[in-house]
């Protein structure tokens, strides 16, 4: 924990690492980072598509609707799948030199969150094309981001703890962030789940992180301080857990990657 703690030293080796992976992403990529805003757009449309003409989806607004919640899940898959690969991707540099180990699950997730701020933009040409409501609760919109960036951080440090020592974790997680994707509620409201099983949605952490999303975007209400208080300890709780995790193995990353 103590030597996490230290991680501004890195700074400059960790803006190097951002610039690094999102280098590479968009590497011969004509638009480069404007993918980032058509994504999630193309994405959206199809969505509407689907959901509105062939299941009929009554959700009011649904494009927006569907926005928040992708935002947020995105970003919870991306950072924690490029992460989770980190220490076996720069292994040779891991043996040659001496470097924090967690400066790369680290720099993974910053770059995912880079990514996804040029994403918002994608958001606000949803809301001015569907002439949403405009809430000054936007102002709070960092908040939901702010949680789900520091629980993904902690999930990453397991994940990429797990995944020196278990190859097989990276295609394991491809299956179960699907299976979490439809348990997330993204494109349906949690109110068609039977009433007996929606407490078990309350469950899943980044179904929460959504719902407060959802609430300051599409509601225009401040989330409750219970629900705030229950999101910002189930992030920390989760970066704590990931840091302690990932200490107690990274002496032994050197003799797997």
């Amino acid at each position: 924990m103590l030597e996490f703690l230290e991680v501004f030293k890195y700074k400059y080796l960790l803006s190097e690492l951002v610039k690094r992976d999102i280098k590479i992403k968009y590497r011969r990529s004509v638009l480069g980072m404007f993918w980032s805003v058509l994504n999630p757009l193309f994405f959206i449309a199809i969505t509407y598509v689907v959901f509105s003409t062939i299941f009929k989806s009554s959700i009011k607004n649904f494009p927006l609707y569907a926005m928040t919640g992708q935002l947020i899940f995105s970003f919870y898959v991306e950072s924690t799948s490029m992460a989770m690969s980190s220490i076996i991707g720069n292994g040779s540099l891991i043996k040659k030199v001496y470097i924090p180990k967690y400066v790369f699950p680290l720099s993974r997730v910053l770059s995912s969150f880079v990514n996804t701020g040029f994403s918002l933009i994608a958001l606000l040409i949803v809301i001015v094309v569907t002439r949403a409501d405009l809430y000054w609760t936007y102002v709070l919109i960092p908040i939901p981001f702010i949680f789900i960036f520091i629980f993904s951080m902690g999930v990453s440090f397991i994940l990429a703890s797990l995944a020196v020592f278990f190859r097989d974790m990276i295609h394991l997680y491809t299956v179960f962030t699907t299976m979490l994707m439809y348990l997330t509620a993204i494109y349906y409201p949690i109110e068609i789940i039977p009433q007996n099983l929606q407490k078990y949605f309350l469950l899943n952490p980044v179904y929460r992180f959504i719902s407060y999303f959802r609430e300051i975007i599409l509601y225009g209400r401040v989330p409750s301080l219970i629900e705030t208080v229950i999101c910002l300890g189930i992030s920390i709780a989760t970066l704590i857990i990931g840091i302690y995790v990932f200490e107690k193995k990274e002496n032994e990353f050197i003799l797997f990657v």
